[in-house]
């Protein structure tokens, strides 16, 4: 049904361009020039962006364990361990988990690292969608999923392919992972590539455009603030960083590759900030937990990046940096209300506070899910629970940004309809009321004529405007039929 489907498309996008040639720039046609010839079936199309994409990054992901190979002691270990260990890191790349044999379950990984099959496989999308004949951006969901689903093939071979006696990669989660990977980043690439984001928002509902809007800029800040706050607590522990990198020496290669993956965990130290904002904190081991009440820590791996958590028992902070640190979510949730208020004035007034706290749920329920993919055990031992937890996160975040959205978003749109009725009421012309917004003084009151028409009296209409306040005479009309 996929195959045929796939087809239909390629076909009809195809008639679609004869049909419409020479009004291809018309205003809202979402077609691209397409390339001279008959276009390849999607089908066709996506196996070779998949292998394209997987082989590329596979490629640059060599060359980097090639250069730890040649550069650090590898006894026993030859190309082809070099390649197996490629392939591993090309999965952990898309955030699938391994167990090392005697050690247990490895799933502490990089998110940073996702950065790199995503972009190729932004890059695959629109290649697919310009190859493949996609002309409407209603077809883009079929050239994503000609995208995925050879992509995860791939991903599962490379599972299957890189297991050893050391290390044995999850081939169910390499599947799962790599079609969902490639079907979000493919799918948006691809529909990129037939619209502005503009064109593509303009898909959503009003109100759902409200709510990302909203929980986009409660996520922004956020993000910098947890940022500025892991920057912060390692620039005060860089006493420490410095003498673990020196313990470590791995030479000018190693350091190099160290400065890589110190950097592909940067996305993890921030959602660990942000946790520690939010209250409930994160733990590096069992029985263990840093939140700004407190912390108490264990004995740390030698990784330089973990200088900027303290081992052992500390109080908690000041109460000044306390409070400061607890009130960054709420002003996050705030700044979500505000630019969610401003991009739509005409909010009713119960309307605007569930909208806002709508936006801090989803900027809430998304933290939580990037928590819980920025943890992850490190064996079986003591340290098979480190990072945040996913659910505790988003529950809290939720909480706080949405009753802080939910309160701006709320007095800002009152103060807005109230500006615009004091307007009004001024002497300013009347203007027809807009779909959903409040009236000031109640519902328009009705009446009747000396024929049995109704007509309805508009509360924002002042004593001077034409009709002297009255609307529409019009039978049935409403508020719209204002003048």
């Amino acid at each position: 049904m996929l195959l045929s489907g796939l087809g239909i498309v390629t076909t009809s996008a195809t008639s679609a361009q004869r049909a419409a040639a020479g009004v291809g720039g018309a205003a809202g046609d979402d077609r691209l020039p397409r390339p001279s010839g008959a276009p390849r079936p999607l089908v066709v199309t996506g196996a070779i962006a998949a292998g394209a994409a997987a082989g590329t990054g596979l490629v640059a992901l060599t060359l980097l364990v090639l250069a730890g190979w040649i550069a650090a002691p590898h006894t026993g270990i030859g190309l082809t361990g070099v390649l197996r260990a490629a392939a591993a890191l090309w999965l952990v790349g898309h955030h699938v988990g391994f167990t090392l044999h005697g050690a247990g379950r490895i799933g502490l990984l990089p998110l940073g690292l996702v950065l790199l099959p995503g972009a190729l496989l932004w890059r695959a999308g629109r290649w697919v969608v310009s190859s493949g004949g996609v002309a409407r951006l209603r077809h883009v969901g079929y050239a994503a999923l000609a995208l995925a689903v050879p992509y995860a093939l791939v991903s599962g071979a490379l599972a299957l392919a890189s297991a050893s006696r050391l290390a044995t990669p999850s081939a169910p989660q390499a599947v799962i992972a790599g079609f969902l990977l490639a079907l979000v980043a493919g799918g948006l690439g691809g529909a990129r590539a037939l619209a502005p984001w503009r064109q593509i928002a303009g898909l959503l509902a009003v109100r759902f455009r409200l709510v990302i809007l909203g929980g986009t800029g409660a996520l922004a800040v956020l993000a910098v603030a947890g940022g500025v706050l892991a920057g912060a607590s390692l620039a005060a522990h860089l006493t420490q960083f410095r003498s673990v990198d020196a313990a470590l020496a791995p030479g000018l290669v190693g350091d190099i590759l160290l400065l890589l993956a110190q950097l592909a965990y940067i996305p993890n130290a921030i959602i660990w900030a942000i946790s520690f904002m939010l209250g409930p904190g994160f733990a590096f081991g069992t029985g263990t937990v840093v939140a700004p009440t407190g912390s108490a820590l264990g004995s740390l791996p030698a990784f330089p990046m973990l200088a900027a958590l303290p081992a052992g028992v500390h109080s908690a902070l000041p109460a000044w940096l306390s409070v400061a640190v607890l009130a960054l979510p709420y002003l996050a949730g705030s700044f979500g209300g505000l630019l969610m208020a401003r991009a739509a004035p005409a909010l009713s007034l119960e309307a605007a506070p569930l909208l806002g706290f709508a936006s801090g749920a989803l900027a809430g329920c998304v933290t939580g899910a990037l928590a819980a993919f920025a943890g992850g055990p490190l064996g079986d031992g003591r340290l098979a629970a480190v990072g945040p937890s996913g659910w505790q996160v988003a529950a809290v975040a939720s909480l706080e940004v949405g009753v802080a959205a939910a309160i701006t978003a709320g007095v800002a749109n009152w103060l807005s309809l109230r500006r615009a009725a004091g307007g009004r009421a001024a002497g300013q012309p009347g203007q027809p009321a807009q779909p959903g917004t409040s009236w000031p003084s109640g519902p328009p009151m009705a009446a009747s004529d000396d024929d049995g028409h109704t007509i309805y009296l508009d509360p924002w209409a002042g004593e001077g405007q034409p009709g002297g306040g009255r609307g529409s005479a019009a039978a049935g009309h409403g508020p719209s039929a204002l003048p």
